[in-house]
Formats: structure tokens, C-alpha cells, sequence
């Protein structure tokens, strides 16, 4: 886990004030890891520790810290909170606005959260490290110190189509800070009303258009209402240049779509970079099993090179 800078950011300037949760050291059998972290603000949250009456009671004090001093915790699960887990967790609640924002590097945010005590010579040579050569460290929390790499810039993921499997992809998606997603389609009524924050919308009468305007980076997602649409985007994409793409449909469409590709002037080589099916089709073809199988596999460094391993013109 990392300090998701770039949340933090949109968060504060949209709220204003933010206290961040962070778990500073898990011991045993605690909820989550080292450098879990939430975000409160008044009449909000985001971000989870987990625990359930770990994160209720986190939240609670995180409003308190709204309106006063940062505080560290020491919890015992068991003894303090009655959870049944056994583990021990350190938490270190911070109170964030923009000017204390603006003091925050872009490589790892090292602070003393207590005691008076000089910062440990490990964190010396983490921060050391990861400045000179890009190394990124772990958590650290040692001597009242504690230190967390800064979340790298979010991977882009566009994605074509508002319907259901859209949507679907979009809820699994969006709280994973690993991810910046833009979302298209024709038009707004097509989209839900509760886009998620960290999303953005984007609204083309023709979403094949907007590929000119995509990082050349980026991962692609294509599964408008149209087979033609589909067809279209997946043709300015290989014009276009992409990090990884993906279309939605079965194997026989994918056959239709690779003839057609061929046509308009497409290497074998080349369209065999589109993935298709996409996801893991082994989960079935519920939205949020699609959804579930393409988190999968851009999580996983193994599967997604599996994938592009049996990839075949």
C-alpha cells in the first residue's frame, strides 16, 4: 500500500478538510496491511481499513481530528475493540488541507507522527534510495516516524459503453487508486446518476473520436451498444497506439472483427494485441463476473502476460 497523493488532493479540494486514516503497523491476525488507508471529512468517507468496529471506531475518532490534533492509536483488536481477530494495529489519524498538502513530495512522505525522537537510519536509506535511484520503499513506522511511498500516477483505463457491463466494470474499478478511468458513451442519459468521484465522464457522439485523445499509454475497454461502434474504436486504436485493449463479445465475433480489421488495413500482428473475450471467461458472463475477470487480469502482472502469451494472429 501507498499514500494515494493524487486522491488526497481531489479530496481536499473538494471538501476542504480531510483527515486520513493510515494504518502505520499491522501485528497477527489484523484486518488489513500496512499502509491501508481512509479518508473522513465531514459528512463523508472514503477508503476502508476493514474490521468493522476497527474502522467504526477509526472513523469516529477521525472526525474528532476534523476539528483538533492528529493522534496515533495503539489497538489491541481483542481487548479494545472485541474483535475476534487477535491481531494489534497502529493507526496514525492526520488532518490534511491544502497548505499542508503543498509541503508533500512526489517519492515517499516521511513525518514524525510522536515523540521527539530523530529519524531512524532505515528511513534514512529508504528515502535515500527511492530518490536517487526510484527504488520504492515499504511502510515504515519505527520511532515515532513514519514513512509511505507516494501512490506512482494512475494507470489510464478508457472505457467505451455505459451499460450494464460498463457499469459493472466501473464500480470494481474506481476505488482501486491504481486506475484513472475515463468513461464514454454517446450520450449523458445513457449514464447512471452516482458517478463514482474519481471517474470522468465523457460524453461523444462518437466515442471513436475521442480516441485521438487518449494517453498513448492507456488500457481500452470497448463494449459500446453498437458491433459497429465496437468496430470503429477498435480500428482508431490500432492507428492509434495503446498500451493493452480489450472488446467484449464472444470468440465467432472476434473472427468477424479480425476479418474486417484485416480489410481496413491491419497487420495479423497488429490486431492480435486486441484481446477478445475479455476478462476471464472461465467466471461466465454476468456483468459482475466480466468485471471481476478484467480486475483479474490488469491487477495481475502474471495473468496479463498470460493473456498476451496466447494471443495468436
Amino acid at each position: 500500500m501507498s499514500f494515494d497523493l493524487a486522491g488526497l488532493k481531489r479530496t481536499v479540494a473538494r471538501h476542504g478538510t480531510v483527515a486520513r486514516v493510515v494504518v502505520a503497523r499491522a501485528e497477527g491476525s489484523a484486518p488489513r496491511e500496512a499502509g491501508a488507508a481512509m479518508l473522513v471529512w465531514d459528512g463523508g468517507q472514503e477508503g476502508t481499513i476493514g474490521g468493522g468496529a476497527l474502522e467504526w471506531e477509526a472513523t469516529r475518532l477521525a472526525r474528532e481530528v476534523l476539528c483538533g490534533r492528529d493522534r496515533v492509536l495503539n489497538l489491541p483488536l481483542g481487548p479494545a475493540l472485541g474483535q475476534c481477530c487477535g491481531g494489534a494495529v497502529t493507526l496514525v489519524i492526520e488532518r490534511y488541507d491544502a497548505a499542508r498538502l503543498a509541503g508533500i513530495g512526489n517519492h515517499v512522505v516521511v513525518r514524525r507522527v510522536s515523540g521527539r525522537g530523530e529519524m531512524p537510519l532505515n528511513m534514512r536509506k529508504a528515502m535515500s534510495l527511492a530518490r536517487s535511484s526510484g527504488q520504492v520503499p515499504a511502510v515504515l513506522f519505527a520511532g515515532g516516524w513514519l514513512l509511505e511511498p507516494v501512490t506512482p500516477p494512475a494507470q489510464a483505463v478508457w472505457i467505451y459503453g455505459a451499460g450494464h457491463v460498463g457499469r459493472a466494470l466501473v464500480r470494481v474499478l474506481a476505488p482501486l487508486p491504481a486506475f484513472e478511468i475515463t468513461w464514454l458513451d454517446t450520450a449523458a442519459a445513457r449514464f447512471p446518476e452516482d458517478i463514482p468521484p474519481r471517474v470522468h465522464r465523457l460524453v461523444a457522439a462518437n466515442p471513436a473520436d475521442a480516441v485521438k485523445h487518449a494517453p498513448a499509454d492507456a488500457r481500452h475497454l470497448v463494449l459500446s451498444y453498437s458491433h459497429a461502434l465496437d468496430l470503429e474504436i477498435c480500428h482508431r486504436l490500432l492507428g492509434h497506439g495503446f498500451s493493452r485493449a480489450g472488446l467484449i463479445g464472444s470468440r465467432s465475433k472476434w473472427a468477424r472483427f479480425r476479418s474486417r480489421l484485416r480489410q481496413l488495413g491491419h497487420t495479423d500482428a497488429s490486431i492480435s494485441r486486441i484481446e477478445c473475450p475479455i476478462g476471464m471467461p472461465e467466471l461466465g458472463k454476468h456483468p459482475q463476473a466480466i468485471a471481476v475477470g478484467v480486475a483479474a487480469t490488469l491487477l495481475s502482472p502474471a495473468r496479463e502476460a498470460e493473456l498476451r502469451g496466447g494471443m495468436t494472429g
